[in-house]
């Protein structure tokens, strides 16, 4: 009888199947393949464990296991590629097999195995999976304010340690994606509106966005690539609408000039400047463009807050402007065109219908009275005359107008005369 004795190499690794000729043994026996991956990753996200094995096993079964890696303890195999929250992919091109981990929770921290089944001895990779944090960021945020069509910066900060290490910059407060969603990096420091500049020196990177629009307002995150997890700063933006932080009214008297100080921040002092009228930037007219009786010089030598002049050259009309601390909203005219032409056509129109009354009651009276109004006509002229005059001083031209209808009628042509020029002089005081 023959005995074959099969040698058993122990190790302290974790316990998992040892496979002879071809059929898998509970014995304690297994090598190792070098170094140590650490992962880390959000609650509710997953995490990518990337296991990478020699040359020669690309045909053969990987796995994924924890504790000590019994037949209970496997997680995922490439002969079952899906099971629960686990999943596996094989790239045998780069000889890199990912298990993935799905919907983790803080349970989920601790340490793993990555096996690649051969006969004998088994290959492992230890993994150790550190952090399951929370996918929010962060508790404290820098505010940061700006205006629309205008442009702002700010600044990230990281340590020293992270030098050459990939910033980068993303909207919203989750880390798990922030990466997969970076507006702009360090490797393309320009993207559209956006510009990222990286200072070693000081430890810092600065973003700009360029063009601003409302829909910018919002938070952001500045990350940092990290060994497992990446640092992240978050940064609140609020872009304030085109008009108006604070308004003031101002009047001018018709035919005179008036003027307008507009002060601005010192670091929008090689901007351009303007005034236009208009409830906002999309319908607003440039008034110095368009208008010459505009000027506008810019005050270069007061301090901050500097300011630029608008002056409005004479004109034949009121104007009502307001003017902002940083924006200039619409000018509102009054047209004092059609006061002008009350004021001379009323008393005009008042004297034609005076001398028409009068000529209309000069003929009535005539045909009603007759010869016996000439018979009679010396003595009520004296009387007539002096009740027009003392009337016509007490109510001037209107009351004149009612004395000379409600009286006997002017006989004669130097009576109406007289009255006509009466009228004239009242309607003249």
């Amino acid at each position: 009888m023959t005995v074959y004795l099969l040698p058993v190499i122990f190790s302290p690794e974790p316990h998992g199947p040892l496979h002879i000729f071809g059929r898998p043994v509970a014995l304690s026996c297994m090598t190792s393949a070098a170094g140590l991956i650490h992962v880390s990753g959000y609650e509710g996200r997953e995490v990518n464990v990337s296991c990478p094995y020699g040359e020669g096993y690309e045909s053969y079964e990987k796995y994924l296991c924890k504790n000590d890696c019994g037949n209970d303890d496997v997680l995922i195999t490439t002969t079952k590629k899906k099971r629960d929250r686990y999943s596996i992919h094989d790239d045998t091109q780069r000889r890199v097999f990912t298990a993935t981990i799905s919907h983790l929770s803080r349970t989920d921290v601790g340490m793993y195995w990555c096996g690649v089944t051969r006969t004998g001895k088994d290959i492992y990779t230890e993994v150790q999976l550190d952090h399951v944090e929370q996918d929010t960021c962060c508790d404290q945020s820098t505010n940061v304010q700006s205006y629309e069509t205008s442009s702002v910066s700010f600044t990230c900060p990281y340590e020293s340690e992270d030098q050459n290490s990939l910033k980068y910059i993303c909207r919203g407060n989750q880390p798990s994606t922030c990466l997969q969603q970076k507006l702009i990096s360090s490797d393309n420091q320009q993207n559209g509106r956006f510009g990222l500049t990286d200072n070693k020196t000081s430890g810092e990177f600065t973003v700009t966005i360029t063009n601003l629009t409302q829909e910018d307002s919002g938070l952001y995150l500045c990350g940092v690539q990290h060994t497992g997890l990446d640092v992240f700063s978050a940064v609140k933006l609020e872009v304030k609408a085109w008009c108006c932080v604070k308004s003031n009214s101002l009047s001018g008297t018709v035919g005179g000039p008036v003027t307008m100080q507009c002060p601005y921040p010192p670091q929008h002092s090689d901007n351009r400047k303007f005034l236009c009228k208009g409830d906002h930037r999309h319908n607003c007219a440039d008034m110095v463009t368009h208008q010459s009786r505009f000027t506008l010089q810019e005050d270069v030598s007061c301090v901050f807050p500097q300011q630029t002049s608008t002056v409005i050259s004479p004109s034949t009309v009121e104007e009502t402007v307001r003017s902002t601390s940083t924006h200039i909203p619409g000018i509102h005219i009054k047209d004092a065109a059609v006061f002008h032409t009350l004021v001379f056509v009323v008393p005009a129109v008042l004297l034609i219908l005076t001398f028409a009354l009068v000529v209309v009651y000069r003929y009535k009276c005539r045909k009603v009275a007759g010869p016996e109004v000439n018979m009679n006509k010396n003595n009520t002229k004296a009387a007539d005359v002096e009740e027009v005059v003392e009337v016509a001083d007490s109510q001037k031209l209107y009351s004149t107008v009612s004395a000379a209808l409600i009286a006997p009628c002017a006989q004669s042509d130097r009576e109406l005369l007289w009255l006509r020029g009466r009228s004239v002089s009242l309607i003249r005081e």
